[in-house]
Formats: C-alpha cells, structure tokens, sequence
C-alpha cells in the first residue's frame, strides 16, 4: 500500500491551541487503523488470488483444455473467466444478506476463506491429458465458488471500510477497498513477470503457473487471521441492539430502494468495464494481437499499476474536497475523448504500451477513488452491503465478465479496430450517469 496518504483512520490535524485528543478519540483513532487493515489487506489477499486467473489464462489455457488449437483453448478459459462473473450476483445477494444480517467481519471471514480454497484446488487440478474432462469441470467448479465470494466482498468490505470512516474521509477510506483490489492485482501481475522471466516455456506451461495460484491460496491464510481478529463496525452493532425484528434485506433493498440500486448498477457500467480492460487483460490482449512477449506486456502492466496504487488515496481526498460527480464526469469523459487514439497506437513497442496503460491508469482512478464510497452512500445500513453488493455484481458480471472475451473475439475475428468502439460506449454512458446522479459528499450516513 502507499505511503504517500493518510490512512483513513487518522484523524484531522489539529490546530495549533486544540487540546490534545483524549482516550477516547486515540482509541476511535486506533479502532479505524485496524479496521483499514482488516479490511483492505484482507481484500489485496482476495483480489491476488482472483488476478491470478486472468494473468495466467494465455498460459494454463493448453492445461485444462485439448492444445491442438491455442487460440480455441485460450478463448475456452476465458469463457470460464465469464462464467465466474456469473456467480457474481448470487454472491453478492446471499453473502451480502449475511453482512447485512450477520455483520460485516463475518461474510468477510467467510469470503475470503472461499477464495483462498478454491485457488489451491486449481493449482492442484491434474490437466486434460491426465483427467480428461475432469480438468475443465473442476476448474469451473472452482471458478464459480471464487465468482460467489467475489460477489459478496465488496459490498462487505466496502461496507466495511466506509462506515470505519472519520467524518469527511469517507472516500478516502474507500478508496483503500480500490488500492487493496489493485495492489492484489499488482501482486498477480508480478507473479506473472517474475514466473514468465526466470521459467522457460515448457517449465512456465507445465507447473509454472501453478506457483501462482498456491502462493495466492497460502495467502489468503494472512488475510483470514486478520480479518477474525477486528471488531465489527459501529453502524452493525446499532442495528444489533436495535428493537423489533428486520426486513428481509434483499427483499428490503429491491422494494423500497430499486433508483438507489440502479444507479449503482450505471455507475458500474463504464468504470468496470475500462477497469477489467485496463488493469487485468490488457497484457494477454497485446500480448495476442501484436506479439509482444507476455512478460514486456507484465512488466508495463506492473508498472502502471504501482502509480495506481499510489494515486488511488489522492483521487479519494480530491473526491472528499470537491466532490464524487466531478472526479467520476472526469474519468468517463476522458475515456470518451481518448478511446479512439489509445487504441490505435498500441504496438508490439513496450514503451507505448506502457504510456498507453498510464494515460489510462490516472483516468480510472476518477472512478476507481469514488466507487466504493458512492454506493454505500445510497443506502441506509440494514440494506447496505446488499444494496451495494448485489447491483455491482450485476453489473460486473455483463459488462466487466465479457469484456477479456469480446475483445479477443472481436480480434481474432479481424474487429480488432470496433474495441475502442465498445469501451467508448461504457464511457458514454457514464457521462449520463455521472452527470445526472446527486452528490452525496456531505450526506450524512448513520
């Protein structure tokens, strides 16, 4: 994580005459750094071991499915890389009913222990030429339990890390739940250069990448401890000692807040859309439609995402100063504007792969910094992981799911030119919604 930001359990700076903070403030203080940690370092875990896929999906696609034909193989992982993304929605309604009814630290246990489960029993997995079909249905089988958890983990732990927040950080402390997505993707990507740069091709195909997905499995164990050793948010513990018994929280979330959960749903088109394009399969996509070797393409995506990493808390504080409807107009209108030409001067050149990957890098963060917080900010808290949980998941799963597959379809099929096409679209779409979307920087959120 960077160092460059304040963590979102610091409190203001105080003027030169205030008092001193007592016990109290020093233990609220102490109580939102474990809590960011949990948290976030919890999610890194997570998101490592689901980056792994997509990073290695060009190099493991021959183990799971007949070889013969490379380009038919790689797009058959991809379509499992889809069908993950299914299970999204399931997972963000059950688990996020769990977080909502049960307590935020809960599904977070519970989410990650999934994750971490299922990418060990991938990199144990015989391949097609030991099992036969065996190979495919068990990296489904697992693929699908990684896409329920998946559903479930942000709302949970979006949740989580904004209702941890100080009064007037709350995009900063979202943006925490976005640094730990990216720095869990970073530590995938830099699996993959180190593993594609010291293994030859036969060692990288054979077991190689197996490395990966134990490495991200083992883990999850880090994450696991740390999330049973923090307390449960302030906002859960109301709702428990609240009177009277609760609503469904799925049925609570549908009827009685339906605009709230679409506009979580169209501010997800555009950012995940470009999120998944940009930081997990734009390697494996240069990589296949210009011939640069995978561990260049890695090493820019490595790059990229370590300035994103470190810009992700800054997006939050400028969205807490100047508000969330500026920062997001402003990533979706850049990527409306410049679609067309940063497409179209990708080349096997690493150099402008990696201005390529920058320019947009520093765009999403507009999104990315914001994300998190403007969807808990649209619901009240015994509907909130599932409000938040459930639209996104949908959303990801159309738009974020299909996007490695479109695009390498569109490629092999001789599109390749329609891509800027598609991402320019989600753009569009998210200039209408940002614009016409309420701010909520000053809305208070129990």
């Amino acid at each position: 994580m960077t160092q460059h930001a304040t963590p979102p359990g610091t409190p203001p700076a105080s003027a030169k005459h205030t008092a001193a903070p007592g016990p109290g403030d020093r233990e609220a203080a102490a109580r939102r750094r474990r809590a960011l940690w949990a948290g976030a370092v919890g999610n890194t875990v997570e998101w490592v071991d689901w980056a792994v896929y997509s990073t290695f999906s060009s190099v493991f696609a021959g183990t799971f499915f007949p070889s013969h034909a490379p380009e038919a193989a790689l797009l058959s992982t991809l379509a499992v890389f889809a069908v993950g993304f299914l299970m999204r929605p399931v997972g963000g309604a059950v688990l996020g009913a769990y977080g909502d009814r049960h307590g935020r630290k809960k599904a977070m246990t519970l989410t990650i222990s999934m994750m971490a489960g299922a990418a060990l029993v991938i990199a144990v997995c015989p391949g097609y030429s030991i099992i036969g079909v065996g190979a495919p249905v068990v990296l489904v089988l697992a693929r699908l339990v990684q896409g329920f958890s998946a559903g479930g983990e942000f709302g949970t732990s979006s949740a989580f890390l904004i209702e941890s927040a100080a009064p007037g950080r709350r995009a900063l402390a979202g943006s925490w739940q976005q640094v730990s997505v990216g720095a869990g993707t970073l530590i995938a990507s830099l699996m993959g250069t180190i593993l594609t740069s010291t293994l030859d091709d036969h060692a990288l195909d054979t077991w190689g990448w197996r490395i990966a997905f134990a490495v991200a499995g083992l883990l999850g164990l880090v994450g696991l401890w740390l999330r049973t050793h923090v307390e449960e948010t302030e906002s859960f513990q109301r709702l428990e000692r609240a009177e009277g018994p609760r609503a469904n929280p799925l049925r609570a979330m549908l009827v009685q807040h339906p605009r709230a959960a679409l506009r979580v749903v169209g501010v997800t088109v555009a950012g995940t859309l470009i999120y998944y394009l940009w930081v997990s399969y734009m390697p494996s996509y240069v990589h296949v439609t210009t011939g640069m070797p995978l561990n260049k393409a890695l090493l820019a995506n490595t790059l990229s995402l370590a300035v994103f990493i470190v810009l992700l808390p800054f997006g939050g504080m400028l969205s807490d100063r100047i508000g969330r409807k500026a920062t997001m107009t402003a990533f979706a209108g850049g990527f409306l504007v410049l679609a067309w030409p940063l497409f179209h001067v990708l080349d096997d050149n690493f150099w402008t792969l990696l201005g390529v990957e920058l320019v947009g890098i520093v765009l999403l963060v507009g999104y990315s910094a914001n994300c998190a917080v403007i969807m808990a900010e649209q619901f009240p808290p015994e509907v909130r992981t599932t409000g938040i949980a459930l639209p996104y998941a949908l959303a990801v799963a159309v738009f974020g799911g299909t996007a490695p597959y479109l695009t390498t379809w569109m490629s092999s099929s001789g599109h390749r030119d329609l891509v800027w096409l598609y991402l320019a679209a989600a753009a569009l779409v998210g200039v209408i919604v940002y614009t016409a979307m309420p701010e909520t920087k000053n809305k208070e959120i129990a």
